[in-house]
């Protein structure tokens, strides 16, 4: 070994822990602008500091700004878009409960595992390139989304026009189930159902009254047994209200629907069926709007061979990589891969309990980990 490589500087999982501890430390829900842009903020300045070419969207709709750093390398031509969020579901004050603090091989904080781990890694791997003097075959874009964990509605047509000006796209979405990255992804639906009845006095005249409630609660059950878990598909009522007081038949209610299924057609099939949705009441109005907010992304040709490179880069390093079966959850990657483009998603740090008050990361993923984006960065031709 020489000097020069003996002085090169390394992959420190130490490192990684501090600079995952700073981004962690920035709190930054989806619905607060001010505070996903304070993230921005700091992913600008760090990466401005590494010469980056910095591109800052405005954000919109009361969501924070989209954040682009391509490398100074490797000029205009398509190549590699390293996608990451940087928003999270936890509100502010969460790492007061929440606290970044490492226990043995696991790391505690909001959004560590979902995804500022992942997200962290991504710039972790550029850093080292400019620390080493290296470059890689193709320019990389790293792309900081500020809202993926509401469906990244400001953010999507971005994301799709970038992806289209590259060959590849790397997710730093979280890994799963011991390391395994992500190959497939069920498509995801949203719906909003609105009811109105009519109102009365709940014991004065109750009988001239027609309940929003009631009649929601039928279509409740009926969304709920739409679930069929063997062919995939999964419905979901997650927010419901309605009424105005106790003693008052409710006029109206709302309720908004979950939907995740495996196929574009499946997809469809339930979408026609929700939007679909009636009940047996009386002088009762039913109104469903909304749709497939992500379309399943399926391991194709191209990802299957993308997955096949990323499999004999881990292997160098030292680790044998798996994919999983289709995950339920969804990403932006969703989106790129219905495109067409080879996609890889769940590079990011391994872990547990996304959007949860146990969220964490695995310490003795982050090494492997960071050498695998790096390695793609640096093999992808």
């Amino acid at each position: 070994m020489n000097d020069a490589s003996r002085n090169e500087p390394v992959i420190s999982a130490e490192e990684i822990l501090e600079g995952i501890r700073e981004w962690v430390s920035i709190e930054s829900p989806s619905h607060d602008a001010a505070a996903v842009n304070r993230m921005a903020d700091h992913v600008q300045a760090s990466l401005a500091r590494l010469g980056a070419v910095i591109e800052r969207t405005p954000g919109r709709e009361g969501y924070g700004d989209v954040l682009k750093a391509r490398t100074p390398w490797g000029g205009d031509g398509p190549g590699i878009l390293v996608l990451s969020h940087i928003d999270t579901v936890h509100p502010i004050g969460m790492i007061d409960q929440l606290r970044f603090e490492k226990k043995g091989d696991v790391v505690f904080g909001p959004g560590i595992y979902d995804m500022k781990g992942g997200a962290y890694l991504a710039y972790y791997a550029y850093q080292h390139l400019v620390r080493t003097g290296r470059r890689t075959p193709l320019p990389v874009t790293f792309m900081f989304v500020p809202e993926e964990e509401v469906g990244s509605p400001t953010s999507r047509a971005m994301i799709e026009a970038e992806a289209r000006r590259n060959k590849y796209v790397l997710v730093t979405e979280p890994a799963r189930d011991g390391g395994k990255i992500v190959t497939s992804r069920k498509g995801v639906g949203r719906f909003v159902v609105k009811i109105e009845g009519r109102p009365a006095h709940a014991g004065a005249r109750h009988e001239d009254g027609r309940s929003a409630v009631r009649a929601m609660a039928k279509i409740i059950l009926a969304v709920e047994a739409m679930t069929d878990y063997g062919r995939g598909i999964t419905t979901n009522v997650g927010l419901v209200a309605g009424g105005t007081g106790v003693n008052v038949v409710p006029q109206f209610c709302t309720a908004e629907v979950d939907l995740r299924v495996p196929t574009p057609a499946i997809g469809e099939e339930m979408t026609a069926r929700i939007l679909g949705l009636t009940v047996d009441e009386p002088d009762v109005t039913v109104t469903v709007t909304g749709g497939m907010n992500r379309p399943p992304y399926t391991k194709d040709a191209g990802i299957a061979a993308l997955f096949e490179h990323a499999k004999a880069v881990a292997a160098e390093i030292g680790f044998a990589l798996q994919d999983v079966p289709v995950t339920g959850g969804g990403s932006d990657g969703n989106f790129t891969a219905a495109l067409g483009i080879p996609t890889l998603d769940g590079l990011g740090v391994d872990g547990k309990g996304a959007h949860t008050d146990y969220e964490q990361a695995y310490y003795s993923s982050f090494e492997p980990r960071a050498k695998l984006m790096l390695g793609m960065l640096e093999t992808l031709t």
